[in-house]
């Protein structure tokens, strides 16, 4: 596959170091641009700045949790469309359906694969050059 994930700008939202660094490392080794988030708050601070592509939250943090973080996106007109994609240990029926309430547009389990985040992020790429 001849995937193209330059100038690709995605956003980790998570409250774990490990998470966060394991995606910005695999994200980064394909060619993209990797903004981090350790919270709700840290990430509405920064998703202006930003402008990112595709957004990935995890469900589960103090303050502010991916639930909150994901329908404060989604509220903004700037944002409605950017993929957000939840993150969480928990897979069960009830919190995808929560998620997707909320607006999500995908839910990836805990642990991930480098396979499954490529091919997440394969399916909400923008279509401009192909």
């Amino acid at each position: 596959m001849d995937d193209n994930f330059e100038n690709l700008k995605i956003m980790v939202i998570d409250d774990s170091k490990t998470i966060r660094r394991t995606a910005e490392t695999l994200l980064k080794k394909v060619g993209c641009e990797v903004i981090t988030a350790t919270d709700g708050f840290d990430a509405l601070a920064k998703i202006a700045d930003s402008q990112p592509n595709i957004i990935f939250v995890d469900i589960m943090m103090p303050r502010l949790d991916g639930y909150q973080t994901c329908a404060l996106i989604k509220n903004n007109s700037s944002f409605k469309k950017t993929p957000v994609i939840m993150l969480s240990s928990k897979d069960g029926l009830f919190d995808k359906a929560k998620g997707r309430i909320v607006g999500s547009d995908q839910y990836l389990t805990k642990p991930f694969s480098k396979d499954e985040l490529l091919n997440t992020i394969r399916q909400y790429m923008p279509q401009a050059e192909q």
